[in-house]
């Protein structure tokens, strides 16, 4: 029987859970209507702590809220018994709260209302309780009053100075001070210890220099308390003296007796030590004995806890924190110096307070649904497990059908709408105790739901989206989807949908557009709501910025090109380096790209564009690096000097990411050209150190350039000056010649060594010339300069000439021999029997005898023939008179020549003459000769003009060379049609006709006229023309009309007509309407209201119609009456002016007089009027 009892509670059991298992609670939204709607018992929100101590100079305040629906009441107990606040005029609970104030304005002690509180929160459907909290208030007791002897201790020996500070509430914090306020220096040999106490492990004679006073702060009251101070006085063997102090030998050389370690804290060599689980554990070894101690720790039987484990106070104090059960165990400490060393064991046991496994929470149900209450906790020993329901122990509450009790579980089954209640766990043991709290509310309600109504939702084409559908309700609610009204639930496929009311489409896609309607429903009864579903194009970059170069001071250029769905509103944003770009007066956007002019290094970055609609977004990014020329070269140094190098060193500078290819390596000498930087030599971009290739008897200073793609950079620094020593000339002088000025003699001259190729002072040539082919003895002289002239020569006869630069430490090498000549002399003679063999129209064929070489007297230059054309044989035609000359170099015995260029049917003349480099000899026979007729050169001029509308005129000229005698012109015309021509037509004229009147079959019809002028000979240069298109337009001869006397005189008449209009409308101005004038001075304006006859106002001010300020009134300095007219004041001198330069005279008013009287004055002192009178 006992078996099978068991077998049936097992089974029961299983039952249970798997009824626990089917049924899952309800999880209340927190939506504010659902809950204004929802009754639910009542839950401690906040509460004061457990152990509660407060400031005595404050109220007083214990902690309680909670909530619930309906609204809960609150009470308390105070000790266990009931705490009626009513009674109490101190004591307050705050509205709507369970908060408890008590005030100390009107008297009363807060220690009498130490004690242990607990809050009770009800309603309806169940009552929740606090924590016990244990109310104390803190406490700073003073110091006993107490007379401390001088400490008396013998140097070298231990000892301990108690603190004893009274009990405060909490404990207060302790410190030691001396009487200057000034705090004890702690250290390896003097320390506080946990207790307050100060060790000394050993006693040192300047000790007795401080006295030692224990103060305890108090945390709440923020107050210092001070024990009276120890005295020390210290026995010495030897005699204490400050200077004698040092740290290697503390005491001074004294003699002080050592010790071994012992232990001043703890005593003995083992004690136990009791630990919460959750706090932190401080274990204390202090030891005495001289030399100081040093303490270490270990565990015995494992390691230390490294991540938990810290030494303090010099390593006598170890605190481990978050003690957990692995860290109990004994733990030594072990003290030593060279004379030995001391062991202590401290056995560690770890306890704990009760610690929540399983917290009980709150349990929702609906009506015949299953649930359970779990409350686990552990601590050290065990804690025990006791429920309460509704704040009185579960075994004497309201039994419930529905309610079964399993140890530390609470099973319910089919519950029903009254089963709502409060229950409570509390889990205790020695050390202390856990209280939760957690209600089981049954519910009923139809289905809800929550989210917004008709929501829209955007998601990008191909995208993973959601359509969430809240809802609620008890029993919890079935809840489908359908798309467009129609079909079955959506789940499965491409859908997937989620218990909370979410609706997942895996992919959507264009065809998964529209109206999605999620419906929950349960036995209640039914909600539903519809989400709008659209698909959208994904925005995305087509055209992306890339990566650039660019060179300091150009423009650098992004490209953003966006694609994107037109139905979105979408923004492209720029960033530099992840910050916003401020676009101003020099960055410029626009809808495809950025640019950035003058860019500068602070340009420098990543860009980033980003394109972003409400729904989402794409990015590209590039760096734009920015280069530029590299600076310059730094720390110049000079090495490895040699007679004709030295080594050049630097340091190159920043290249400005463009690497640099080359080093210009530049000089400048103070001898020749000082401040003149000259180049020396190039080399490549990896090198910083060269060997210069240098010039004898030059002072150099030396600079680099640095040279990338983009530049070149500033010089760098010069380098010290650096003096090669002097040196024989390398160089041969250049350009060594020989030549005659005159007659008699020969010029020897060259171009000058340069600066840097004398290599040394004093410079100076050798010159050595002799007649060529002689073999005599070389005629040498030494000069300075750069000529040389050798006098009594021949006339034209070759020499030899070698030179030689030298100066003060030898001579340079020598030139080779170069042949130069004598002066020469005028030519004797002639050339003979020039004759013409055949002439056509522009040519002739000439021939002539040679003069012997001989007589040429120098270099045989040319025959030079000069020819002019003497007249024309065309009658009447006048030219200009030109010489012309015309070389021929031949050495033939029977020279000929073709002279060419020549102008037709012209009469010629020429003679010739030989020549050298310097003269011309005699001339030879006058020759004349004509060219034959020609064919003329073109007319000069061709012009097509349109006469009317049927008939097109031509014009010409006679050709300004007819080259012959003219018997006429040609003139081949045919139609033009694009590419087509028409065909041919010709016209010929007599040479005295020089227009052509040619009529046109039709307006539009375009010709090519080709033209021509004749000769005997034939046809000269064409002249050809195209008529003008006329195809839409009248085009006459253009005649100018200023020209004719119809026009004239009807500018004439017109001027006349202005004239008599200017003259009449002066008139009329004069003779205008009349103005009220009033006297400023007689009279006072009134407000006058100036109303046209229509009823509309007149708004000019009556500023206008008074006279100006500072203007006379009279000419002859009276004062008329304000009805006087402007006519008395005219008599005998000028008008005065209105503001628009019109005489005033013209405005008057009436008067007595006759008013045309009046007006003929007036319009005799005006001279337009006497105009008008004139007329």
């Amino acid at each position: 029987m006992m078996m099978q009892g068991r077998q049936l509670a097992l089974a029961l059991m299983l039952l249970h859970l798997l009824l626990w298992h089917e049924s899952v609670t309800i999880e209340v939204p927190q939506d504010p209507k659902i809950l204004a709607d929802l009754r639910q018992p009542p839950t401690i929100t906040k509460q004061s702590v457990k152990d509660y101590i407060v400031d005595p100079r404050d109220n007083i305040i214990i902690e309680c809220e909670a909530k619930g629906n309906p609204v809960p009441t609150f009470s308390w107990r105070r000790n266990g018994k009931f705490f009626n606040i009513g009674k109490d005029p101190r004591v307050t609970m705050r509205k709507r709260s369970g908060t408890l104030e008590i005030g100390f304005r009107n008297g009363g002690r807060p220690e009498d209302y130490e004690g242990e509180y607990q809050c009770f929160s009800g309603n309806d459907h169940g009552l929740a309780m606090s924590n016990k909290i244990l109310l104390r208030v803190s406490k700073a007791p003073l110091w006993p009053k107490e007379v401390l002897e001088p400490v008396v201790v013998t140097e070298g020996s231990s000892l301990v100075l108690p603190c004893n500070p009274p009990p405060g509430l909490p404990p207060p914090f302790t410190f030691w001070m001396n009487s200057m306020m000034s705090p004890i220096p702690q250290d390896k040999r003097v320390s506080k210890g946990l207790n307050g106490d100060l060790y000394f492990s050993n006693v040192m004679a300047q000790d007795a220099q401080n006295d030692f006073s224990c103060s305890a702060r108090f945390l709440f009251t923020h107050t210092i308390q001070q024990k009276n101070p120890f005295t020390l006085k210290v026995f010495t063997n030897d005699p204490y003296n400050d200077t004698s102090y040092n740290d290697s030998d503390p005491y001074g050389g004294r003699k002080v007796v050592e010790s071994t370690p012992t232990f001043l804290s703890p005593l003995g060599s083992e004690s136990a030590k009791m630990v919460l689980r959750d706090e932190q554990l401080l274990l204390e070894c202090i030891a005495a004995g001289l030399p100081t101690p040093t303490t270490k720790w270990f565990k015995k039987g494992g390691d230390l806890p490294g991540r938990k484990v810290k030494f303090e106070n010099y390593n006598k104090t170890m605190k481990i924190i978050n003690v957990s059960e692995e860290d109990a165990g004994e733990y030594v400490c072990m003290a030593n110096n060279h004379l030995g060393s001391i062991r202590h064991s401290i056995f560690v046991q770890v306890k704990a307070a009760p610690y929540w496994l399983d917290k009980p929470t709150n349990l929702v149900l609906a009506p015949e649904e299953n649930g359970r209450l779990v409350c686990r906790a552990n601590g050290n020993p065990k804690p025990s497990i006791q429920w309460l329901v509704n704040g009185l122990p579960i075994d004497s509450s309201v039994p419930d059908p529905s309610r079964q009790m399993m140890g530390d579980t609470i099973i319910f089954r089919s519950v029903q709408m009254g089963s709502s209640a409060v229950y409570q766990c509390n889990a205790s043991n020695q050390h202390g105790y856990l209280l939760a709290n957690a209600f089981v509310s049954v519910i009923d309600m139809r289905p809800r739901m929550l989210g917004p109504k008709n929501q829209l939702i955007k998601v990008i084409e191909n995208n993973r989206t959601f359509l969430d559908c809240p809802f609620f309700g008890s029993p919890f609610p079935e809840l489908r989807w359908f798309k467009n009204g129609q079909g079955s639930g959506l789940d499965g496929g491409q859908y997937r949908a989620y218990m909370n009311g979410t609706l997942e489409i895996k992919r959507a896609r264009a065809e998964d557009e529209g109206t999605y309607t999620c419906v929950a429903s349960s036995i209640l009864g039914m909600a539903e709501n519809q989400v709008r579903l659209e698909v959208k194009e994904p925005s995305r970059i087509v055209r992306a910025p890339e990566h650039q170069s660019a060179i300091r001071g150009s423009t650098a250029r992004f490209d953003c090109k966006v694609k994107f769905d037109p139905s979105l509103p979408v923004t492209v944003a720029w960033t530099k380096d992840d910050k916003p770009i401020y676009l101003g007066w020099r960055l410029r956007k626009d809808e495809e790209s950025l640019t950035i002019p003058n860019i500068n290094e602070g340009d420098e970055g990543i860009y980033t564009c980003t394109v972003k609609t409400e729904i989402d977004q794409d990015s590209a990014s590039a760096r734009l690096t920015v280069l530029d020329r590299p600076d310059p070269p730094m720390d110049l140094e000079l090495s490895d000097p040699a007679a004709r190098s030295v080594r050049l060193t630097w340091i190159p500078g920043n290249d400005h990411r463009s690497p640099v290819t080359e080093f210009l390596v530049q000089f400048e000498e103070d001898r020749w050209e000082p401040g003149r930087w000259q180049d020396l030599a190039t080399y490549p971009g990896d090198l910083n150190s060269v060997i210069l290739q240098l010039t004898p008897f030059v002072n150099y200073q030396f600079r680099v350039i640095s040279i990338n793609a983009v530049g070149h950079s500033e010089p760098s620094h010069p380098s010290p000056k650096y003096q090669t020593s002097s040196a024989a000339p390398d160089v041969i002088p250049r350009g060594l010649r020989g030549w005659g000025s005159e007659k008699d003699n020969m010029e020897v001259t060259w171009e000058p060594l340069l600066d840097l190729e004398k290599n040394g002072p004093n410079l100076h040539y050798c010159v050595w010339w002799r007649r060529k082919d002689s073999d005599g003895e070389w005629n040498n002289v030494t000069i300075i300069g750069l000529k040389h002239v050798v006098r009594n020569t021949e006339t034209y006869v070759p020499y030899e000439i070698k030179i030689q630069a030298r100066n003060e430490l030898g001579a340079g090498p020598e030139s080779n021999v170069v042949i130069g000549y004598s002066g020469e002399d005028k030519p004797t003679s002639a050339p003979t029997e020039l004759h013409v063999s055949k002439v056509d129209s522009s040519k002739a064929n000439i021939q002539w005898k040679p003069v012997d070489q001989v007589s040429v007297r120098g270099e045989f230059k040319e025959y030079r023939l000069y020819y002019w054309r003497e007249s024309s044989h065309v009658p009447g035609l006048v030219f200009r008179k030109e010489n012309k000359t015309k070389g021929f170099y031949t050495t033939v015995a029977e020279p000929s020549a073709i002279l060419s260029d020549l102008v037709p049917f012209s009469r010629y003349k020429m003679f010739m003459v030989a020549a050298n480099n310097r003269y011309e000899g005699p001339p030879s026979n006058t020759v004349e000769f004509s060219t034959k007729e020609g064919v003329p050169d073109a007319p000069s001029f061709f012009r097509i003009k349109r006469r009317g509308f049927d008939s097109i005129h031509l014009e010409w000229d006679k050709p300004l060379e007819p080259n012959g005698l003219l018997i006429g012109y040609q003139l081949k015309y045919q139609t033009a049609n694009g590419s087509r021509q028409g065909r041919p037509r010709l016209e010929t004229f007599l040479p005295n006709v020089t227009e052509f009147t040619l009529r046109l079959p039709d307006r539009s019809t375009r010709y090519n006229f080709y033209l021509s002028a004749l000769t005997q000979v034939g046809a000269g240069e064409i002249f050809a023309e195209e008529s003008p298109f006329f195809a839409n337009e009248a085009y006459i001869d253009q005649v100018d009309i200023a020209t004719q006397g119809w026009f004239i005189g009807l500018m004439c008449a017109i001027a006349l007509i202005i004239l008599i209009l200017l003259i009449v409308c002066f008139i009329k101005r004069s003779r205008g309407g009349k103005y009220p004038v009033r006297d400023k001075k007689d009279l006072p304006l009134d407000a006058v209201d100036h109303k046209d006859p229509d009823g509309s106002f007149d708004y000019h001010s009556d500023e206008d119609n008074k006279p100006l300020q500072g203007s006379q009134t009279s000419l002859e300095g009276n004062v008329k009456e304000s009805d006087d007219s402007l006519v008395d004041y005219g008599e005998g001198g000028d008008g005065q002016f209105n503001e628009d330069g019109s005489f005033i005279g013209q405005y008057t008013v009436k008067k007595d007089k006759d008013e045309t009287e009046g007006n003929e004055s007036s319009e005799a002192t005006s001279p337009v009027n006497a105009i008008y009178s004139l007329a």
